[in-house]
């Protein structure tokens, strides 16, 4: 955990004559299930995960924004008033891009100096960026007196992400960002933006982040390909279909009914997605009912799915998986986030974990280049900004 001490005592060792008068946490968060169904108009269920980001801030009398990064160890400083465009390093343009979207929203941001440091995995699959983007735009705020609607705040964040970061994420990361509750997952409607906070009872389990360490890279990744090839799928569908929207709108059977028209490719793309949307509905439910061994059921049909199917998996999120399956008293596992790398979720009895823990030094991390690490997490509250 953070300590709010040590994290001011370095804020005035690299900002000499400021003092820091806000501190920012933004979790990180954990897809539960529901995922690549965001861009398709579906339904995803995250929580907020206990780790965070946490930013300390405070203001300047020169005409700077200067951001520096512990995860990074390099400072960035751009004008106030005139953020500029996308640049180097590329991390800055997450605090870069939500400063332009602030004063698009009509806020000013004003000079300040922020320090940066994350709990939250970079490039694990657990949002590392939302909580970047959600810390900084809230740090900024809080800076000009200012606040926004949760709802809004998230846009904006995604807003940036898209135009700064190149990245063309979907609505969940910086929903749940803002409006994680304790002791709940976040059942979000990627068509309405409208949600639901379904406890998450988990009595006797916990969940555990199985960490491969295999970096990846929405922005520049196989992210975009897969929209396109189910955009490609729904244009079929629509030529018997018109009334379609998105794969959102389409069934199992009306998915199969054109299958000879596709490509395998794109059909898998497309079944993926139709059955994802279906299986988090199922898993929401599961959880309102605490049926703890059906929800852990529906997490390895997903991960089967988006390894086999949509394609996004590696041999170390695969690994993980088949590794977490033999162990008694596990009961789901899957990977989380975008893919290619990064983190895989295990729901498993508390006294499963050092058997879980051993069976990954034993069969994983003799396979592969990197150990898997292992944390545990909780269902935590969304960003909060604090005054010192």
């Amino acid at each position: 955990m953070v300590n709010t001490g040590e994290l001011i005592d370095r804020f005035r060792g690299l900002f000499p004559g400021t003092e820091p008068v806000w501190t920012v946490r933004a979790p990180g968060r954990v897809n539960l299930i529901g995922e690549h169904t965001d861009y398709n108009d579906g339904f995803v269920l995250p929580m907020a995960m206990s780790q965070a980001l946490h930013v300390a801030a405070g203001p300047a009398a020169d005409d700077l924004i200067a951001v520096h990064s512990t995860a990074y160890g390099q400072t960035v400083s751009f004008p106030a008033a005139d953020p500029g465009p996308p640049g180097e390093p590329f991390w800055s343009n997450y605090p870069r891009g939500v400063a332009e979207m602030l004063r698009r929203e009509g806020v000013r941001p004003r000079p300040g100096r922020l320090l940066i440091h994350s709990e939250v995995p970079l490039g694990g699959g657990v949002s590392s960026s939302a909580a970047l983007e959600v810390g900084c735009a809230l740090a900024m705020l809080a800076l000009a007196g200012q606040s926004l609607d949760p709802v809004r705040l998230a846009m904006l964040a995604r807003r940036a992400e898209h135009e700064y970061a190149g990245s063309p994420c979907g609505i969940m990361d910086q929903f749940i960002c803002v409006l994680g509750r304790a002791g709940h997952a976040l059942l979000l409607d990627c068509r309405t933006q409208t949600f639901e906070h379904v406890p998450l009872p988990l009595a006797d389990r916990e969940l555990l982040v199985v960490n491969t360490q295999v970096r990846h890279e929405l922005g520049s990744s196989e992210y975009p390909v897969r929209q396109r090839q189910c955009r490609a799928g729904l244009e079929h569908i629509r030529r018997i279909h018109p009334e379609v929207r998105s794969l959102r709108d389409v069934t199992p059977a009306m998915l199969k009914a054109v299958q000879r028209d596709m490509d395998e490719l794109t059909f898998d793309r497309c079944w993926h997605v139709v059955t994802e949307i279906e299986r988090t509905r199922r898993a929401a439910e599961a959880l309102r009912e605490g049926d703890l061994p059906e929800f852990g059921r529906l997490m390895y049909g997903s991960h089967f799915s988006l390894s086999g199917k949509y394609g996004v998996s590696c041999p170390e999120l695969d690994a993980v998986v088949e590794i977490a399956r033999g162990v008694p008293g596990v009961d789901g596992a899957r990977m989380t986030g975008g893919g290619f790398g990064g983190c895989a979720i295990v729901l498993a009895h508390r006294e499963a974990e050092p058997a879980l823990r051993a069976a990954l030094a034993r069969d994983y991390d003799r396979r592969f280049a990197h150990p898997a690490l292992v944390y545990a997490t909780r269902a935590a509250d969304g960003a909060s900004v604090a005054r010192l």
